[in-house]
């Protein structure tokens, strides 16, 4: 018997995205988004309101990243969606994130979050959701495995859980896609 719970923003997994742009002044900010994902095959969107530094940010540069986070930075990558640069400035700071300049866009890489997108922003949509060009993926060495691509075992990734606001570890491998259901064929 299934229990119903009426409309409610429950929606699995929901990554924690970590977006990483450059105030006015040129130093770094980070925000966690809970609500994002792909738009298309090779484009992000993600909710924001427009009161958040990150999205002022987004549309005076044109750019972000959007950087995963990982179960060995739960403490920062929460504190950067509790604190707010508009009042914070020494937020990545506090949080221990280091940042360099990605190669392909205006806006920073944390260093310490290993698999992270570039995106230039094209725009708002219907919804007023920020949408973005993927134009590279990049991973740090000590997230792939042997053969050279995401080793989600050592990457680790981390989920949000909506209904009791937690954090949950994402890497248990059950089956292979395109692979287990032609048993049914």
């Amino acid at each position: 018997m299934r229990k119903n719970f009426g409309i409610k923003s429950w929606f699995y997994p929901l990554p924690v995205l970590i977006i990483g742009t450059y105030n006015e002044d040129g130093t770094a900010d980070a925000m966690n988004a809970a609500w994002g994902g792909l738009y298309d095959a090779d484009k992000v969107v993600l909710c924001l309101s427009a009161g958040h530094k990150t999205t002022s940010n987004i549309k005076a540069r044109g750019a972000f990243t959007v950087s995963f986070a990982d179960a060995e930075h739960v403490v920062s990558s929460d504190y950067v969606g509790i604190a707010s640069a508009n009042t914070e400035p020494r937020k990545m700071e506090k949080a221990g994130f280091h940042v360099t300049k990605s190669e392909f866009v205006d806006a920073p890489l944390i260093e310490e979050l290993p698999v992270a997108l570039d995106c230039r922003f094209l725009g708002f949509n219907e919804d007023g959701n920020v949408i973005g060009q993927i134009v590279n993926i990049s991973a740090e060495e000590r997230v792939l495995g042997e053969d050279g691509s995401i080793d989600l075992a050592k990457f680790r990734p981390i989920s949000f859980d909506p209904v009791h606001n937690g954090y949950h570890v994402l890497g248990e491998r059950v089956g292979s896609a395109f692979r287990d259901g032609s048993v049914l064929k």
